[in-house]
């Protein structure tokens, strides 16, 4: 097997540069791969990754080589890949398949690449490894022990693949852990969301209207984040429990056809396709803006966008423009695809830091029980999650109390004394 595939294996040093800048801000990862580095758990041990490969990631791949593992990765999605830190990791001995600006084709070969390692444990974002270890892989699969899933649009995936009864071999819905969603989703998301954006447009949030679509986990730390910024916030929502939590927040709700008339920036996070699509472009202002925070770069109609316009062109480094027929221009961010990836760094590294520890840790719950698990999906056990947010608090220097054993006694009695 090939060792490598990057796009220019000299620009290694700037890499390494950027790996070792985040590690200094991981102090829970690095916890964790110290005690990987005693009692290596991962010796010979396959590891198969696609996450978005840029410093962050390429610094849990090192801890899992720590661990004893032979690592395998790729991106998981063509314009996140950063190639100075796969060429950084190639350099350090990892296998990498990955450049930026790969195509559809590039994209899917790299992922096979990374399969042919024929790995023991997976770790996937969006499902893009899963899925073809269950189709043109499948002769792959057969010494698969388990592996982790890092996004919502994964999990779901996951979810109906249980449902129907096709999952090979069992997954641990990293995505679904409280120091995943509540830190990564919520203050990852909204953080870097407008990271991207800001410093692509180079231009004001407050006092401009922002629509955001969807209000899960990621959503409300995007609509969170506007907030802060001085923007008015509307929030679009199918689920009306969530919409009427968006509204208690202090937002406005309303349809999205109503919404495209009113907002200047629009951010789809939903998980679902076609979430903007020709009726609302039909509706939006001159100069509105639109980016995408889910997985999957389905959720703004690329295609219906390019129909309606009489021109395009590329106006800045990650925006393109679409003139309509009657002159209005609408700007589209980073492809449609993760505008925090495609225009950015990604989560910052003190969020990171909490979700790779969790999949560190899962990863070697994986492994080690192996023997006992059922292909199905599972939720990260509640003692590393509780780990994990231990070592989260020691970093920072604070201290929780504890219950003395009569609370313990008193909380899990039914009686009253």
């Amino acid at each position: 097997m090939q060792d490598y595939l990057v796009r220019d294996i000299n620009l290694a040093p700037g890499g390494r540069l950027k790996i070792d800048w985040v590690r200094v801000h991981m102090p829970v990862l690095n916890a964790i791969r110290d005690e990987f580095e005693r009692e290596k758990p991962f010796a010979g041990v396959r590891v198969a990754m696609s996450i978005h490969l840029e410093a962050k990631t390429a610094y849990l791949a090192e801890v899992l080589k720590a661990g004893g593992a032979q690592v395998a990765i790729s991106g998981s999605n063509p314009l996140s890949t950063q190639d100075d830190v796969a060429a950084a990791l190639a350099a350090a001995g990892i296998h990498v398949y990955a450049w930026h600006d790969a195509t559809t084709q590039e994209y899917i070969d790299h992922l096979i690449k990374v399969l042919e390692i024929r790995p023991h444990v997976v770790i996937d974002d969006g499902g893009d490894l899963v899925h073809l270890l269950h189709t043109r892989c499948r002769e792959l699969a057969s010494e698969v022990a388990g592996g982790c899933e890092e996004t919502t649009t994964g999990v779901s995936r996951l979810k109906a693949m249980e449902r129907e009864g096709k999952l090979l071999f069992p997954m641990i819905a990293v995505n679904d852990a409280r120091c995943k969603f509540l830190f990564d989703n919520r203050y990852g998301t909204g953080e870097s969301v407008w990271a991207g954006i800001m410093r692509t447009t180079n231009l004001l949030v407050a006092g401009k209207t922002v629509v955001v679509l969807g209000y899960g986990w990621c959503g409300r730390g995007v609509a969170m984040r506007a907030a802060g910024l001085g923007a008015r916030v509307v929030v679009c929502e199918v689920d009306p429990v969530r919409a009427l939590e968006a509204y208690m927040d202090g937002y406005l709700v309303m349809k999205s056809e109503q919404a495209a008339g009113v907002g200047d920036i629009f951010i789809t996070v939903t998980g679902c396709r076609d979430v903007l699509k020709g009726e609302h472009f039909r509706r939006m202002k001159d100069g509105a803006i639109l980016a995408n925070a889910g997985h999957f770069d389905v959720e703004i109609n690329k295609p219906e966008l390019a129909a309606a316009a009489i021109s395009r062109r590329v106006v800045r480094q990650n925006i393109e423009e679409f003139t309509l027929p009657d002159g209005r221009r609408i700007y589209l961010l980073g492809e449609g695809r993760l505008v925090n990836l495609a225009a950015g760094d990604g989560h910052p590294a003190e969020i990171m830091d909490m979700s790779f520890a969790l999949q560190a840790l899962s990863a070697r719950y994986i492994w080690q029980n192996k023997d006992r698990l059922a292909p199905r999906l599972y939720l990260v056990p509640a003692e590393l999650d509780r780990q994990v947010a231990e070592l989260k608090l020691s970093s920072l220097g604070i201290e929780i109390d504890r219950l003395t054993p009569d609370q313990e006694a008193y909380i899990q009695s039914w009686q009253v004394e």
